[in-house]
């Protein structure tokens, strides 16, 4: 079997002395593993940055064979924010939750958008809100959605509204920005508040009743926000 194809790297393992066991999420075949031989290289490896996009060229002998990548550089997102340790880790971040929550071999144009959207978020001086959201729409394409606008109740607090989402054990609050987007948000615990409730929701609804652990590169990201 052999195809063309273009795709964002999102993981990568060593798999001998020379060569990688790599994935990509390509845009006309979803989620794709392969080997890249030599890919320890120094040619090749200073492009082999999770995140970037690549020209494909994928060969296998068999369907239940994994088949090989030859691979050429498209665009180097990455090494854009290897000065920017909050970036990086959100680029790695973001990529493993593709590769956990995403089946393999099975197309779907949307996140292929989404993981290019990903980089014009991170131009913006707002890119962790913008990035929180981003999450939210990821979870959403996948049949995830949280409803946070049908699931919260307001309420007037010293003059302020808070909003916050109730059940049988518990009465959580629910950052402002998240119900009313266009809000400027300059706190970052409120951000990490968002974050740590969107992680809540994924680890609840998704991660845990399908025998998941919680991705460390979103931990790791987290913490490099404190």
């Amino acid at each position: 079997m052999n195809w063309i194809d273009e795709g964002f790297l999102i993981s990568k393992n060593r798999y001998n002395e020379n060569s990688l066991i790599t994935e990509f999420f390509t845009k006309d075949r979803g989620k794709i593993s392969g080997i890249i031989f030599g890919g320890t290289s120094k040619k090749i490896k200073s492009y082999l940055q999770i995140g970037n996009r690549l020209h494909i060229n994928y060969n296998s002998k068999s369907n239940n064979r994994i088949g090989y990548f030859k691979v050429e550089i498209l665009d180097a997102y990455s090494p854009l924010y290897f000065d920017h340790k909050q970036k990086l880790s959100c680029i790695s971040s973001a990529t493993n939750l593709i590769k956990i929550l995403t089946a393999d071999s099975q197309a779907n144009i949307n996140v292929y958008k989404i993981i290019e959207n990903l980089f014009l978020i991170l131009k913006n001086n707002d890119w962790l809100k913008k990035y929180i959201f981003w999450e939210l729409d990821l979870l959403k394409l996948l049949g995830y959605d949280l409803e946070l606008e049908n699931l919260v109740e307001k309420d007037l607090i010293k003059n302020e509204i808070v909003y916050y989402a109730k059940s049988s054990t518990e009465k959580k609050y629910v950052p402002n920005f998240l119900i009313e987007k266009d809000l400027e948000v300059i706190d970052k615990k409120t951000l990490l508040n968002g974050l740590k409730l969107v992680g809540d929701f994924l680890d609840k609804t998704i991660l845990k009743p399908n025998n998941l652990n919680y991705p460390n590169n979103r931990l790791l990201f987290i913490n490099s926000l404190k």
